[in-house]
């Protein structure tokens, strides 16, 4: 006979929520469990609240902690306590979908029960989803580039803002780079607050060039990447007090100005928020205070655009936009600038990073000239789940020592998998892969 589910009903902001599992192990390394995911959420939950409260949110799972599959929802569970929220999104797509909206810690804690570790809110209120109040800058740096560096860019980012009359709160996105927010007054919508962060993504790459980019293809990328594209409609980031899939449990933590420059990502993490948290309440308290005009960041884009700075791309599942150079030469393929192969793509990221260890051992004098840079690591969304794709720029390998395309290491088809089920490796001949 089956042993009883084990469970702990936990009394927060007068209901009684169920947690299945308490003592799952999410997180190896550190030991921590279900129930401890539970109690951090509990214990930080006004600036949870504050970050992702209000707002349509997807559920990004990880079932079986940090080392097992982990996959995006975007609609809600139907079996849910009558207390949880929904409002329904449309998406690019055209499909629609009933989204969580947390509005007190209990949803927090039902959210945590499903073992979600992050809050994945849309940059809009649930009472008007067509006008984002959120401005979203996200500073992504490419492979080796230091926390100093994007330190140093966050600080362009401040400055630049200030001359546009604009106020960032910043914090750590609890991986490697910072996210900085602007709250804006709800009156324009995804189309012109994308256009506002494109054209502020470029002054601060005009005022830094050696440090920052806007550039949206990956191999033409160098230094922090400001990723404009966290602002169109159906992109979500990590929100502030998110607790993220590292074996640290390290966590998205708001600061302030002066914290940025002395603080590291390792410094906040699921055991030691709570305590911070408790001591010095939520750096962000005020950010609701006091929204502002995107008035003087679309001047700028209409500059930049008088000057040729027309759109820049969107990501790929997107419509072609009006104004949007062609994401295709007449070939039918982008021709990159520098020379790419594809490795291999894998529904688990480890299994296609083995891939690329095999690679380097087939070839390892070209191996020896790659810059940390130069290996793209794709997180690529799929209709049900995510995969990755590897691909490794040749452009530092002298041309003599470039080896030919071979077939793809692994090969597993990516293309609309059933949801539940997981497709065998395709078999492909080797040819040359350069597309981008």
């Amino acid at each position: 006979m089956a042993a009883p589910v084990e469970h702990e009903v936990v009394h927060v902001a007068g209901y009684e929520v169920a947690v299945s599992n308490p003592r799952k192990v999410l997180f190896p390394d550190a030991g921590h469990t279900k129930l401890d995911l539970v109690r951090y959420y509990i214990a930080v939950a006004d600036g949870a609240l504050r970050a992702a409260g209000g707002r349509p949110n997807m559920l990004l799972r990880f079932p079986n902690g940090i080392g097992g599959e982990s996959f995006y929802q975007k609609r809600a569970p139907e079996s849910r306590p009558p207390w949880v929220e929904v409002v329904e999104l449309s998406f690019p797509s055209g499909r629609t979908a009933h989204e969580i909206v947390p509005r007190n810690a209990a949803t927090l804690v039902w959210m945590a029960n499903l073992a979600c570790l992050e809050l994945h809110p849309h940059p809009v209120r649930a009472e008007d989803l067509d006008h984002p109040d959120e401005l979203r800058i996200d500073l992504d740096p490419v492979p080796g580039v230091t926390w100093v560096q994007v330190r140093e860019v966050a600080g362009v980012v401040r400055a630049t803002l200030a001359d546009l009359g604009l106020v960032g709160w910043p914090k750590t996105s609890g991986s490697r780079g910072i996210h900085i927010y602007v709250r804006i007054e709800p009156r324009w919508s995804f189309t012109e607050v994308r256009r506002a962060a494109l054209a502020f993504a470029r002054e601060v790459e005009r005022r830094a060039p050696a440090l920052a980019t806007s550039k949206w293809w990956k191999e033409e990328r160098h230094g922090v990447f400001l990723d404009y594209n966290q602002n169109a409609k159906d992109r979500t980031i990590a929100a502030a007090y998110s607790v993220r899939p590292r074996p640290d449990a390290r966590v998205s933590a708001p600061l302030t100005w002066d914290e940025v420059e002395a603080c590291a990502p390792e410094d906040f993490t699921l055991a030691t928020m709570p305590a911070r948290f408790a001591e010095g309440g939520d750096r962000h308290r005020d950010i609701d205070r006091h929204p502002a005009s995107l008035d003087a960041l679309l001047e700028l884009s209409a500059r930049q655009e008088k000057e040729g700075q027309g759109d820049a791309p969107w990501p790929p599942h997107y419509r072609k936009q009006a104004g949007e150079a062609p994401r295709v030469a007449p070939s039918k393929r982008r021709v990159p600038k520098h020379p790419l192969v594809e490795i291999g793509r894998a529904r688990d990221k480890a299994d296609a990073l083995a891939g690329l260890e095999r690679w380097k051992a087939r070839h390892p004098e070209a191996a020896s000239h790659l810059e940390p840079a130069d290996v793209l690591v794709d997180a690529m969304r799929g209709r049900f789940r995510t995969w990755t794709r590897i691909r490794v720029n040749l452009q530092h390998v002298p041309e003599a020592l470039r080896p030919a395309p071979d077939a793809l290491d692994p090969d597993e088809d990516v293309n609309d998998w059933p949801k539940g089920e997981w497709p065998t490796p395709r078999r492909r001949p080797s040819r040359a892969r350069t597309e981008s």
